[in-house]
């Protein structure tokens, strides 16, 4: 089904962009497990519309409600439902634009697909979407790093042609990458980006990035062999996020210039197991974990809807001039953060439950 991700561990998401709520039905939860509201908070908080100057101003607290599947705040093991209720919808922000197909935008692919669509904000492939995605993957999260140690740490590594200082990854914690509103760890580099995203919005435009992610503490032995790799289930599932473009995982593009002496990561005994002396392939060989820390980036686009005028077409193909309205991140990246790994969470809990059927 489009609208869910995972076999053991599931989710559907629901809900439009300007509809009354969104949220998520989680399948697949073990029972017995400790969560309340405040655990999903966290990660809805940092994805939240209305953090700064530097994202859209829509104000929404995005807070979440259970539904369902918890009780005396243990998991029944049963569906756990998640809501969250819209309450800055602005409809009529988008009059003109029902007729009009921004450019590089989903209305038109949307209409011809379905010959309708939700007129309001893009509807489902609305970025507000991904708020079932990090309700869902913060109980993941939580589950992983309670049963198996698991981290997962994203930060931003570029804005634009602003790219991030090297960044250590090997101990970066969530408060490094919070300390500044665009999260890059790096301070200088943080600077940088955050005036070029002020310098973007003022002219009425918009910018893209890369988000970096490092999964750490995950034994060996996760992802299926060929076609459920688990670097083939996390390309799936940050390229199912929206204005997603590239996915690299290791040493990505830059490996190929690479010779095979250059890149192989020999073994060592590290302790009481086997590991790399380098981590060229990020964690991941054939398709399983190997104990290394997995780490890998993706590509967010320039944001689709810029106020700016734009010459284009409407539906009938009548040429016009669009100057989008609404209110728009000029950039996406900095709240891409969470939901990067949220979605990380959500590909290795599954894993890991496949894992544990062996």
């Amino acid at each position: 089904m489009s609208n869910s991700f995972g076999t053991l561990f599931r989710v559907s998401t629901f809900g439009e962009s300007h509809g009354r709520g969104v949220g998520a039905i989680v399948d697949g939860c073990p029972a017995g497990i400790d969560l309340k509201e405040e655990d999903i908070q966290k990660q809805l908080d940092r994805r939240r519309p209305g953090q700064s100057d530097l994202t859209t101003p829509r104000d929404e607290a995005d807070l979440v409600t259970i539904l369902s599947g918890v009780e005396s705040g243990k998991t029944l093991g049963t569906p756990i439902g998640l809501l969250v209720n819209n309450k800055d919808q602005r409809p009529g922000d988008y009059g003109e634009m029902s007729q009009i197909p921004r450019p590089s935008h989903a209305d038109f692919t949307y209409q011809v697909k379905y010959g309708v669509r939700a007129r309001s904000g893009g509807g489902r492939s609305s970025a507000r979407e991904t708020i079932g995605r990090v309700a869902a993957g913060a109980i993941a999260e939580k589950i992983l790093r309670d049963r198996w140690g698991v981290e997962i740490v994203a930060w931003v590594s570029s804005v634009g042609s602003e790219e991030a200082n090297s960044i250590d990854a090997g101990q970066l914690m969530r408060n490094h990458v919070d300390g500044n509103l665009v999260r890059c760890p790096d301070p200088d580099s943080a600077e940088r980006m955050m005036r070029l995203i002020r310098e973007v919005r003022d002219a009425k435009d918009s910018i893209g990035g890369v988000v970096s992610c490092v999964c750490r503490g995950l034994p060996p032995g996760w992802g299926e062999p060929v076609f459920d790799k688990l670097e083939a289930i996390l390309a799936h599932a940050m390229l199912s996020l929206p204005a997603t473009k590239g996915f690299e995982i290791g040493s990505g593009f830059a490996g190929t210039h690479m010779r095979g002496s250059q890149h192989n990561d020999p073994f060592i005994q590290k302790g009481d197991h086997l590991g790399t002396v380098t981590n060229r392939s990020g964690g991941v060989l054939g398709g399983i974990s190997n104990g290394e820390p997995v780490y890998f980036r993706v590509a967010f686009k320039p944001v689709a809807t810029i106020g700016q005028d734009q010459q284009t077409a409407d539906f009938r193909g009548k040429s016009v001039t669009l100057a989008a309205t609404g209110r728009h991140d000029p950039c996406v990246v900095p709240r891409a953060v969470p939901i990067v790994e949220t979605m990380s969470a959500l590909v290795l809990l599954d894993l890991a439950l496949r894992q544990e059927r062996y």
